[in-house]
Order: C-alpha cells, then sequence, then structure tokens
C-alpha cells in the first residue's frame, strides 16, 4: 500500500474512532462534573456520529493532511500592546455604546528567542459557529483545540450548539482529540452546527452570562461574519460590564469577503468560494461557447459586497458583469441594467454571436436606488404584519408602486418574503438572475416587434 494510501487509511480509522468516541462528548464531561448532560448536545452527538462514519477515501485523504502553521506559533512568543485603537467613523456613537471597551490598545505577537516553551495555563474555552458555512471553519477548531492542547493538556474546550442560540440554552459538547480528527480539512459547520440567533434582549444577555461562568469560560470564540462579530462585540462589552473574566474573541469569517482591512488581510473561506465558483461559471461559458446558441445568467453569492463576482469575473472573463458598488456609485436603476444586458446580446447577435455569459452577485438588487427605495417601503409595510399582495400595492408611493407591478409577479413575491433576524431582505432566496432573464427576454421580443 502507498504511503499516501496508508495515510489516508489510518485518517478512516482516526475518524471511526471519532464515531465511536463522540456519543461522550455531550455526557462525559458533564458527568466527570456532576453535571446532568443537556439533551441538545447528547442529541446533535448522535447526528456526528451518523456524519463521520461514513466517510469517501477523498475525505478520508483530506484527514490526512496537516496545514502549514507560521513558525512564531510553534514556537515561544509574547504578546505586545501598541497604541489604542478608535473607530474610523461616527467615534462618540461607537463610544457610547462600548463604554468599558471601546479603545483597547492593539496587540502583537513576537518571537520571544532563547526562552523555552513552558506549560501554559489550563484554559477553558468556548466557541460558537454563527451564519453560513465557510470551507476552513472546522479547521479553526482544530486549531484552537491544538495550541491549547500543546500548552497544557488540562485545558477543555466547548462547542456550543447550533449557533448563539446555544450560548443562551447552555447546550454545548465538550470537544474532544477524536472528534476534532474527524472534521480536519473538512468542509460545512456540522461539527457543531450553525445559526443566526441575534443575542439582543436583557434576559438573553443574562443567559449567556449564566453559561459562560457555569462552564468558569477564560474565552468565547465567535466565528461569524459582519453581523456576528457585532454580536461578539455586545457580549464582550457585557461580560466585562459585570464584571465577567471571559474574553470574547471575533474570527473573521466570510466568503464575501467584505471585512478585509489593514488587520484582516483576507477572511477564511473567500479563496475556496472563488475557485470553486470560477471553475463552475468557466464550465458554463464552455458550454455557451461550444453550442453557440445559449446566454447563461450567473448568480454568485454577495450580498452587501462583490468581491466574490468580482474575483470570478477576472479569473473567467464573462462578456458582462454587474458589480452592486458600481452600480450603486453610477446610480443605475434597474431598467438601465436591464437595457445594459439587452444592448450587449443585440450586439453580439450583429456578430452572429448569439451566446455569452452574464455574472452578477445575488444582493445586486439592493444597490439600485429604485429597487431599494421600494424595498425600504416594503420593510415598512411588513412591519405591520402580514399582508397581501393588493394591500402591498395600495400602500406604496407612485413611483414604487410602478416598480413593483413592472416586476415579474414570482419575483415581486419573493420581495415579500419574511426577513433574516437581522431584518435583512433575505437575498439568497431570490432569483435575480431570472429577474434579469424575464425582464431582458421580454426587452428582446419587444424591441423585435418594434422592428429593431
Amino acid at each position: 500500500m502507498s504511503a499516501v494510501a496508508t495515510s489516508a487509511a489510518d485518517a478512516m480509522a482516526r475518524a471511526k474512532a471519532a464515531a465511536t468516541n463522540v456519543l461522550h462528548a455531550a455526557t462525559g464531561a458533564a458527568a466527570a462534573n456532576g453535571e446532568p448532560a443537556t439533551r441538545g448536545g447528547a442529541d446533535h452527538a448522535a447526528r456526528i456520529h451518523q456524519s463521520v462514519v461514513h466517510r469517501s477515501p477523498l475525505h478520508a485523504a483530506r484527514l490526512s493532511y496537516r496545514p502549514r502553521m507560521p513558525p512564531l506559533l510553534r514556537g515561544c512568543f509574547q504578546v505586545l500592546e501598541g497604541d489604542a485603537t478608535s473607530a474610523e467613523s461616527d467615534e462618540d456613537t461607537i463610544r457610547g455604546l462600548f463604554p468599558v471597551l471601546f479603545g483597547q490598545p492593539t496587540v502583537a505577537l513576537v518571537p520571544n528567542r532563547g526562552t523555552p516553551v513552558t506549560m501554559g495555563n489550563v484554559l477553558r474555552v468556548g466557541f460558537v459557529l454563527s451564519g453560513g458555512p465557510a470551507s476552513g471553519g472546522h479547521n479553526v477548531i482544530s486549531g484552537l483545540f491544538d495550541h491549547l492542547h500543546e500548552r497544557n493538556m488540562d485545558s477543555k474546550v466547548f462547542g456550543f450548539i447550533d449557533g448563539p442560540s446555544g450560548i443562551c440554552t447552555g447546550t454545548y459538547i465538550e470537544v474532544t482529540a477524536e472528534l476534532v480528527d474527524a472534521f480536519r480539512n473538512q468542509g460545512g459547520f456540522h461539527m457543531v452546527g450553525s445559526g443566526r440567533t441575534k443575542i439582543h434582549s436583557p434576559e438573553q444577555f443574562a443567559q449567556a452570562r449564566a453559561t459562560a461562568e457555569k462552564l468558569q469560560l477564560d474565552g468565547l470564540v465567535v466565528i461569524g461574519g459582519d453581523d456576528s462579530n457585532t454580536n461578539a462585540m455586545l457580549l464582550a462589552e457585557d461580560f466585562a460590564a459585570h464584571g465577567l473574566k471571559t474574553r470574547v474573541i471575533g474570527c473573521p469569517k466570510t466568503i464575501d469577503g467584505d471585512l478585509r482591512n489593514q488587520h484582516v488581510e483576507m477572511s477564511f473561506g473567500f479563496d475556496t468560494a472563488t475557485k470553486v465558483y470560477s471553475e463552475l461559471t468557466g464550465n458554463l461559458g464552455l458550454d455557451a461557447i461550444s453550442a453557440k446558441k445559449t446566454f447563461h445568467f450567473v448568480r454568485l453569492m454577495g450580498r452587501s459586497a462583490s468581491h466574490i463576482t468580482l474575483e470570478v469575473a477576472l479569473q473567467t472573463h464573462p462578456n458582462l458583469t454587474l458589480i452592486g458598488e458600481e452600480v450603486e456609485a453610477k446610480k443605475q436603476t434597474l431598467a438601465q441594467c436591464v437595457n445594459a444586458m439587452v444592448e450587449l446580446i443585440m450586439e453580439r447577435g450583429k456578430l452572429g454571436k448569439n451566446y455569452g455569459l452574464i455574472i452578477l452577485p445575488e444582493g445586486v438588487i439592493e444597490f439600485m436606488p429604485d429597487v431599494w427605495a421600494l424595498i425600504q417601503q416594503l420593510n415598512d409595510i411588513l412591519a405591520g404584519g402580514s399582508v397581501s399582495f393588493d394591500q402591498v400595492v395600495v400602500k406604496l408611493d407612485a413611483q414604487s408602486r410602478n416598480l413593483f407591478l413592472l416586476l415579474p409577479r414570482t419575483f415581486a413575491e419573493q420581495l415579500m418574503m419574511d426577513r433574516d433576524p437581522h431584518g435583512n431582505v433575505q437575498v439568497s432566496k431570490i432569483e435575480s438572475e431570472r429577474l434579469f432573464i424575464e425582464m431582458v427576454s421580454n426587452e428582446l421580443a419587444k424591441r423585435k416587434a418594434d422592428g429593431e
């Protein structure tokens, strides 16, 4: 058997070992501490048991891979504090929201050469996965677990089940080496599950404090995007204001790539997402140029940022790309975007090229001023409770009513769907590419009838 096959077989054995032991993850620690096991934790452990026993050879090979680790984190280092942080805008408002933690210093890890790596303190750290899954999430957990146990084998890591709600309900599992080994280098967030619960009420903050105190947490790592990290900051402020020892750390996770700044070069998940999307989009482009009779409209992820769409466009060279930020800057309306697509198709038709590729981010409609105004009015109307289509039409102003009635009925009804917990339109459920396909087709038919 080859070395690769052997390591894959070893990885499969580790996965099966995890399947055997993971059912104890939710109950073993609780029993050892004289605590009752949480039903949610036990149920989730049972689901993990089912998910890890069946591994394909590809998954097994992935388990054998070991990501490269910066040498600094493997040796002895020290933490240096720098200048106080501030806010890029609205400083007074933000200071008022976070009076305890505003202005914390920046920190830097630097080598502490010549000093032996000594045993660290016993730490109890929890983590929560929040929002949509992103490749690399399980490796963040693996890295956290490995580092804590390299410094002190008695440290404990707890995973809260199904997102932030697990913190409030105290539903968790203790993460073991066997469990971590089963999920190394695997996509998804199914080790503990994710959720979109927003912790905002006094009752929820009190429940979170009770959980942190019960588990004696030294730290809580929130792995999520912009909304999730905002929630993490609120938790950190609340914990500090009430004198808890628990430090809250936000880990930037978003495949949208919209958390980039001077401190975060790239959030994990973006690289994998753009490579996969580029391959799939490129395949559609090859299909179009081979069949020579089809225009493909491709909707990519990206609610409030178009970084994925831009990267995929750079990799695949489509015929037309809508960039949400550009649409907003130019104040392009829905009709103008449709006309741009129609003009492209007609020009290519004159060249005998009745095929092509058009890509757009899923949230592009929110960047169009006329659609955005419509969405804001719909938010106000829907906030009052369930209303019918005809009732919505009556309550809209003249400009938004005309646009609403111009939209295909299916799309108009999608705009009326329930908002997410953060009050946003669920753009992932809105088929914007079908909106453009239908509106472009109708405009082409109209121009053909007019003799163009």
